[in-house]
């Protein structure tokens, strides 16, 4: 007879009128499964991500107070492992420039989760290459750009053009 069992019958002879399931999941959730029973259960000293956006961004940045979770993560799922190894070899890549990198990143990550992002940067690889190897970019550019646009949102059905100039030039 397990302990869940051997609770709800004490139970039951003080005068509780629910049945076992409700002892056991009760028991469960507040003390873990049988099979973590025997050990010391320690609180975490963080929060463990919650979301599957908070727990990429984690494998993608290690943060020390989500290593242990990454760690378990990884353990449990080498596919997950080996994901987020060529994640974080990508976002190096394109951190420090390095296109001799691209041709071994390709080819590892055809045959992993990111074939199929992998499959749509050889698309345009030649774009990615001149990202990788030419020094300048046009963010500055899309910088403006987004400046501008949002200037405009802003003003939408109140001015006509000329006050809408007069904001751009002045808004420097």
């Amino acid at each position: 007879m397990s302990q869940c069992h051997l609770i709800w019958h004490e139970l039951r002879e003080r005068g509780f009128t629910g049945q076992s399931p409700i002892v056991r999941r009760w028991v469960r959730s507040h003390y873990g499964s049988r099979r973590h029973s025997t050990r010391q259960q320690t609180p975490s000293s963080s929060p463990q991500p919650s979301s599957p956006r908070q727990t990429a961004w984690s494998l993608l940045k290690e943060p020390e107070d989500a290593r242990n979770y990454i760690a378990k993560l990884c353990r449990r799922s080498p596919e997950i492992a080996a994901c987020a190894d060529l994640a974080r070899q990508f976002v190096r890549m394109i951190r420090q420039r390095d296109a001799a990198a691209w041709p071994s990143w390709k080819d590892s990550a055809k045959s992993s989760l990111l074939a199929s992002f992998a499959k749509h940067l050889c698309h345009d690889e030649d774009a990615l290459l001149a990202a990788l190897e030419q020094p300048w970019s046009n963010g500055p550019v899309e910088g403006d750009v987004h400046r501008l646009k949002l200037i405009k949102r802003s003003m939408y059905g109140r001015a006509k053009f000329d006050l809408l100039r007069l904001r751009v030039v002045n808004a420097d």
